[in-house]
């Protein structure tokens, strides 16, 4: 079984990548953005570091320079390439890139085939093959921004991967109470998503729907990005500093609002969900509707066994639950070291492998950011 979801996971990250030309699998089009040869490479040496280095007897490196050029950002494990500076690495080749994904792929299938330590071979792979399925979202949210960079705007997928609808404007009312969140050990999750613990949350409501983008067209028509209430001090001076008028990729071409999508650039349909949004621009919407941002708590409550198209963003900021504790080693520095100055969003989103859904799932970024599939929910107190 360990085998075979191996292999299924491992091309599953290699399917994202065919539609893409060789030309750019090694573009950077801003400092957070990976280039996609990146991806394939680190995620490969996540397995090489943490289990064959450490459990496969007499293995040999496919290249030790790869311990510098595709390490995130585990300072336990050694020195890394800067993140801003991964588009400079025209070499090593795509292919020879993928002749590394071979070799350590052909390493793990063989001690998955023969280990004596299951146990720990087996949560390092849990936390491994969850490590690529991470990257397998954000190699398409990094694809999708390399190519919106070109004026040729184009096509990724000719299926429309991200069309689907904002949905119903009914609100889900939440009774006040103390209520058990966080996830429990009977279930993969990371670190940061444990231990289960008990919170005490005031009567809510949560509107169903995700803001639309003719919801969020108003709130830009009627002054909203000029309108200095609405926004967080931080947030008024990103927008004036880098000139944002509206979502990362909406177009205003002859008076027509269009949207740069993984189709390619299409007409903004009002009826789908806004997407890449920062928290600053979702806060400010919030405002700007007289409602809120709900916490992650109240979204984890709402969300259920959901699987739902596009994350959203919280009011809460990421930071650990009670009695936390984190993985032990180099792996403590998965999560535990960006509990600050982040914000948690909830809920998955089209791009993420079904098998990673979890309600308690704490994805985080930073407020100015927006690249990833980020849109809004609103909440109220009642």
């Amino acid at each position: 079984m360990c085998v075979e979801k191996y292999r299924l996971i491992r091309e599953s990250t290699l399917k994202i990548c065919i539609g893409l030309k060789i030309e750019d699998f090694t573009v950077q089009s801003a400092s957070e953005v990976s280039p996609p040869k990146w991806h394939l490479a680190h995620t490969t040496w996540f397995f090489e570091e943490f289990i064959l280095n450490k459990y496969s007897p007499g293995y040999e490196k496919f290249n030790d320079e790869y311990s510098l050029l595709f390490n995130s950002y585990y300072k336990s494990v050694g020195t890394h390439w800067k993140q801003e500076k991964r588009g400079l690495l025209s070499r090593p080749t795509v292919q020879e890139v993928l002749n590394y994904r071979n070799h350590v792929d052909a390493a793990m299938l063989a001690l998955l085939e023969t280990t004596m330590e299951p146990e720990r071979i087996e949560f390092l792979l849990e936390i491994g093959l969850n490590h690529e399925q991470q990257h397998q979202e954000l190699l398409l949210m990094d694809i999708k921004h390399i190519l919106s960079s070109s004026p040729l705007s184009p096509v990724y997928s000719e299926k429309r991967l991200e069309a689907f609808s904002a949905g119903s404007l009914k609100w889900r009312h939440f009774k006040e109470g103390v209520h058990e969140l966080g996830n429990s050990e009977s279930e993969f999750a990371y670190d940061n998503e444990r231990p289960c613990h008990k919170r005490y949350i005031n009567s809510f409501a949560i509107r169903e729907s995700y803001i639309s983008n003719g919801e969020y067209l108003e709130f830009i028509n009627s002054g909203g990005y000029h309108s200095f209430q609405y926004w967080l001090s931080d947030g008024w001076d990103w927008i004036n500093e880098e000139k944002i008028q509206s979502p990362l990729y909406w177009r205003l071409i002859e008076g027509e609002w269009y949207e740069f999508t993984l189709h390619g650039l299409v007409l903004l349909d009002m009826y789908a969900p806004v997407s890449h949004i920062s928290l600053y621009e979702a806060q400010a919407f919030a405002n700007w509707s007289g409602q809120r941002l709900p916490t992650e708590f109240e979204l984890e409550l709402f969300l259920g066994d959901s699987k739902l198209p596009l994350w959203c963003w919280t009011s809460s900021h990421y930071s650990p639950y009670p009695s936390y504790e984190s993985y032990m080693g180099g792996l403590g520095e998965y999560n535990s070291k960006f509990m600050c100055n982040q914000f948690v969003l909830r809920g998955g989103c089209f791009a993420t492998p079904s098998e990673h859904y979890r309600n308690t799932y704490r994805n985080f970024y930073r407020a100015h950011q927006r690249w990833m599939f980020s849109g809004i929910r609103v909440a109220k107190d009642i």
